[in-house]
């Protein structure tokens, strides 16, 4: 990569002005008024001044700024969220501390219970950011007040290599553009069909009750990872990428059993360019603006996006050679099969709405990163949660076998009925928005507190995951996982019903496109799993996964129980893998 187009070179010269004009007029001065006898004060002094010069102004700025939205907000009745004293740097430091071995969002989790709070704020150089797990905070982000946030420009340079245009990495008309574009794909008819699922899930089966009949574990995150890649590209594309062809790895142990096939397989360098992409925008998260200057000399997520695009590309370019060839015969003015021209899949739609290749690419790897890495994360989970708490298995395996029987193939009037099925899937960590004027957020009705007021160009986190730990909204037993609170008079008593308080993937006008096709693929492989397995248990062989450190043994909540060390990307994943065995479950067994 040339200087002029290495990350860190470009935002030293976008930035340059503000770091050069500043010391240079104050040691112009200086100098000058020297030199008329003003004052007598050494170079060194001079030196030093102009070098502090940037420190001063940011508290400066930073207290005038802080002055100003004070004022703003009495004016409207409200007020600012209590703000954290920390320094920037310590801050970042134990954001990225936590990154690596810690439990998710446990440093924000620590500065709501430090200043007693469902809300925070922080001011990283300048950078305004308020982290909040109040549900009427969430209702107003995605919902009531959706026009008033965006995902800003800050997210977008930070996303920007890995999805760039997409649907995920979009505001205004661009987003309108990719949702009039994709919604028609996404009816009940088109997710409804669950063929897809059937046949990639009783192949990743096998495959899982293959490795176990050699007497080894398996990879589960693996599994569901392939799985969850090849029913997205037989959906979106009409055709599987067959990643499950490649076989799964061999516990580390015996890694010399791998075959060759499984590291030459397309789709393993695919996975291991897509991961590697996710991990480097994640930690682009805690530099705002000034990412760039820690990938100096080389855009790190810009060489996994090669990789990627190496696999992603010639699925566009197949798609758009078969529209030419259809226009070309003259036989319809529209890409599509059938005497209708129906389009069969969404990559045959998108084409029809626009050949321009960056925004085909960018669209079709967004969708990618929604069908495979989100239901691949809940899903592994899921199956954790199911070897911590036996009951919950039983309970889910009862519910199946009443809806769909023992070895039934699902229905969508099935899964429809499977109340707490859903429940048990029901969650999303973190999100966030960025304002994009003044907002005053309402208190919960009931409260004595005054509204929050939110300056322009903050950055707004909200977290569900920090919600349902809360004791004043779920009661005394919050941090004990139990689906049926989302099914019981719990729900009522400690929260009026709203939506936005499970926030599954997303609510409101930027609801998911994909929620129900992920809820569909999810629950129909669970059942199938449910169907088939049994008595799940961790691998806990030395060597085998990432454990979490002794340090989380003995503290209150879900970090006091958990074996697996979580790992917090663009989205959730287990550190290592989740390495499993579990009993094969004959027709015999469920009857009896």
């Amino acid at each position: 990569m040339s200087i002029a187009t290495a990350p860190g070179p470009k935002r030293l010269l976008a930035i340059l002005p503000s770091l050069v004009l500043p010391p240079s007029i104050l040691g112009a001065i200086l100098t000058a008024s020297k030199q008329y006898g003003i004052h007598n004060l050494p170079a060194w002094s001079i030196v030093l001044s102009c070098l502090l010069i940037h420190p001063v102004l940011l508290y400066v700025n930073c207290y005038i700024g802080r002055f100003i939205d004070q004022r703003a907000a009495r004016k409207e009745g409200a007020i600012l969220a209590p703000l954290v004293t920390d320094t920037g740097m310590t801050i970042i430091s134990k954001l990225q501390k936590s990154f690596f071995k810690g439990y998710p969002g446990d440093v924000f989790q620590d500065y709501l219970e430090k200043y007693g709070q469902s809300v925070v704020g922080f001011n990283f150089f300048g950078n305004k950011v308020i982290y909040t797990t109040e549900p009427h905070h969430v209702k107003a982000i995605l919902a009531t007040q959706f026009e008033s946030f965006d995902k800003g420009a800050t997210l977008f340079s930070q996303f920007g290599s890995l999805l760039g245009v997409g649907i995920f990495n979009s505001d205004g008309d661009m987003w309108k553009f990719h949702r009039a574009m994709t919604r028609p794909f996404f009816t009940k008819e088109r997710i409804s069909d669950f063929e897809i699922y059937a046949t990639m899930s009783d192949k990743a089966l096998n495959l899982a009750q293959a490795r176990l009949a050699e007497g080894y574990s398996f990879d589960f995150q693996d599994l569901v990872g392939r799985f969850t890649l090849d029913a997205a590209t037989a959906f979106l594309c009409g055709r599987s990428v067959n990643s499950l062809s490649a076989g799964l790895p061999y516990p580390p142990h015996s890694t010399s059993k791998n075959t060759p096939l499984f590291y030459n397989h397309p789709s393993t360098s695919f996975l291991r360019a897509f991961n590697e992409g996710l991990n480097f925008t994640a930690l682009r998260l805690g530099a705002g603006d000034d990412w760039p200057l820690y990938e100096f000399w080389k855009d790190e997520v810009a060489e996994c996006r090669k990789e990627i695009d190496g696999f992603v590309e010639p699925l566009i370019k197949e798609a758009l050679e078969r529209r030419e060839k259809k226009l070309r015969s003259g036989s319809s003015d529209k890409f599509g099969d059938g005497e209708e021209n129906e389009e069969r899949t969404l990559v045959e739609h998108l084409v029809n709405h626009t050949q321009d290749p960056k925004i085909l690419v960018d669209e079709l790897l967004n969708l990618l990163v929604a069908g495979r890495d989100t239901t691949m994360s809940l899903l592994s989970y899921s199956l954790y949660m199911l070897i911590e708490h036996p009951d919950i298995e039983d309970k889910l395996r009862k519910e199946i076998l009443s809806k769909v029987g023992a070895r039934a193939v699902p229905t969508y009037e099935a899964l429809k009925e499977m109340r707490y099925t859903r429940a048990f899937l029901n969650g999303n960590p973190l999100n966030g928005r960025m304002n994009n004027k003044p907002v005053v957020l309402e208190s919960p009705k009931g409260s004595n507190e005054p509204p929050l007021y939110v300056p322009t160009g903050t950055t707004m986190s909200y977290s569900v995951f920090h919600m349902h730990r809360r004791k004043d909204l779920w009661g005394p037993d919050a941090l004990t996982f139990d689906p049926d609170r989302f099914l019981d008079s719990r729900l009522h008593t400690y929260l009026t019903p709203n939506p936005y308080i499970f926030c599954p993937f997303n609510a409101g006008p930027r609801i998911c496109l994909g929620q129900q096709f992920a809820y569909h693929e999810a629950t129909f492989f669970l059942v199938k799993l449910l169907q088939r397995f049994a008595h799940f248990r961790l691998d806990e062989t030395k060597g085998v996964g990432v454990r979490p450190p002794e340090t989380w043994k003995g503290v209150e909540g879900p970090q006091g129980t958990d074996r697996v060390m979580p790992h917090t990307t663009l989205t959730m994943s287990i550190k290592g893998g989740l390495w499993i065995t579990m009993d094969e479950l004959k027709v015999d067994d469920i009857e009896a």
